[in-house]
């Protein structure tokens, strides 16, 4: 059989098997979100273009169908990028199963797990925008991702492997310029992960490797003297203490930066932010812009909402557990706080007990109170409750139940979720697990897990 008659033979069933990929790739990174089928489209193309909305959902085409994408609720710029990420990805690689030649120039694209490929799609586009591009540009994102995937299997001397790189960006950088590319650079490939040395020269916290655009290493940075000429520029999103360089290194140049954290997690930054998080098993799109933005339109108060948030990030970095309560009516606080928990409590104190000590912190604001302090106190057991105002009313409290106002709502994590949920209904709550996560709830609901 004529090999174009044997391909257009083999299409229905390729579109049949790529329709399951978009699904599973969609439902990995947008698992509250519905995709249905609701007709065929007039070209099969295989990229996808969006036709007009139907209210918050999103509308496309794609291989020769009509679909909608809706999870209740608008979605975020990088939700929509995500989507195109995955439709971009899966139709580069669907071109090539029509051009032999080309495909021989990169077998590997058909190799690794298709949600790093998804990642790397995201972060940059240009790779996959066609067969020649596909073919012949190195995917820089998805060779440093191995890296760390091999590095987090690792240990030395009984400790786990902390290592990072800094992938240098196409865009204009008037403060960084790239460095000559060393006659004998190696390729920030996984076989960097054989020399004992690789992980002791960048360790990911202070050291970084630099990567330029044909995937070479070719310099080693200290991340914080890189990111020093953005050292006053203010970030998106606050970020955890320890990566606050981190993101401070890609403001500009379109740099990205990848780290093996000492937890074992995988963080991707680009733009200033955390952008990608690995983290128990899978990839998370953090969509920490969308997110930081629900919780400070929520507080109403710009340098609280940071505060807290910046407060919750190191807790979780440290893979601490708390809870901060901002109550929308100060004069409901004794349903939900026991007397005996209050700073400005009118029970007599005993021997022994936590409220001895209340007067360290009593009529503070959170505001004006040290950072560190807010982190230490926050990490005592119970919540920490304060008032819209900023006003600290409680520390260490062990909040009341309430019953469950959304009887739908899954309460997974025990004792800790179930106290955020309830006290939810009394105002706005930031939730850290002690696997790391953040968790805003309002009126009974989870609004969102970063």
């Amino acid at each position: 059989m004529h090999p174009v008659a044997q391909a257009e033979r083999a299409t229905p069933i390729l579109e049949v098997l790529y329709e399951q990929l978009l699904r599973r790739g969609i439902h990995y990174f947008l698992p509250f979100s519905r995709l249905d089928l609701i007709g065929h489209a007039q070209n099969s193309t295989p990229e996808i273009v969006f036709t007009p909305p139907a209210g918050n959902s999103l509308n496309f085409e794609w291989l020769g169908n009509r679909y909608a994408l809706s999870n209740g609720k608008p979605f975020s710029d990088h939700e929509q990028t995500m989507l195109r990420s995955i439709g971009r990805f899966l139709a580069a690689r669907y071109k090539l199963l029509f051009n032999s030649e080309t495909a021989a120039l990169n077998p590997a694209i058909f190799a690794g797990l298709p949600e790093d490929r998804y990642v790397s799609a995201f972060l940059d586009g240009s790779v996959f925008d066609s067969v020649s591009s596909f073919a012949h540009l190195p995917d820089r994102i998805s060779a440093a991702i191995e890296v760390l995937r091999i590095s987090a299997l690792s240990s030395y001397e009984d400790k786990r492997i902390s290592t990072g790189a800094l992938l240098f960006g196409s865009f204009p950088d008037a403060c960084h310029s790239l460095p000559p590319q060393p006659p004998e650079a190696l390729p920030y490939t996984s076989e960097l992960t054989s020399i004992r040395s690789f992980h002791r020269i960048c360790d990911g916290l202070r050291t970084i490797a630099l990567v330029d655009r044909s995937g070479l290493m070719v310099e080693l940075v200290d991340v914080e003297e890189w990111a020093e000429p953005f050292h006053d520029i203010e970030l998106p999103v606050p970020s955890a203490r320890r990566y606050r360089v981190h993101c401070q290194a890609t403001l500009c140049g379109g740099h990205l930066c990848l780290v093996l954290t000492p937890n074992g997690e995988i963080k991707i930054f680009g733009e200033g932010v955390q952008l990608f998080a690995f983290l128990d098993g899978r990839w998370h799109l953090t969509d920490a812009a969308s997110k930081y933005a629900a919780w400070e339109t929520a507080i109403k108060d710009k340098l609280l909402a940071s505060r807290l948030f910046s407060a919750a990030l190191n807790l979780a970095e440290h893979r601490r557990g708390g809870m901060f309560v901002v109550i929308e009516h100060p004069q409901e606080i004794r349903q939900l706080v026991s007397g005996l928990d209050l700073l400005e409590s009118d029970r007599p104190e005993r021997a022994g007990a936590k409220s001895q000590l209340h007067y360290l912190l009593r009529g503070q604001l959170i505001t004006q109170l040290s950072p560190m302090v807010l982190e230490s106190i926050a990490q005592i057991d119970g919540s920490v409750v304060l008032d819209r105002d900023s006003n600290l009313l409680a520390f260490g409290a062990i909040l009341r139940h309430l019953p469950a106002t959304d009887q739908d709502e899954d309460i997974g994590e025990g004792g800790r979720t179930a106290a955020a949920i309830s006290a939810s209904q009394f105002g706005d709550v930031l939730m850290v697990s002690e696997g790391g996560q953040l968790s805003f709830y309002q009126k009974g609901h989870c609004v969102w897990t970063l």
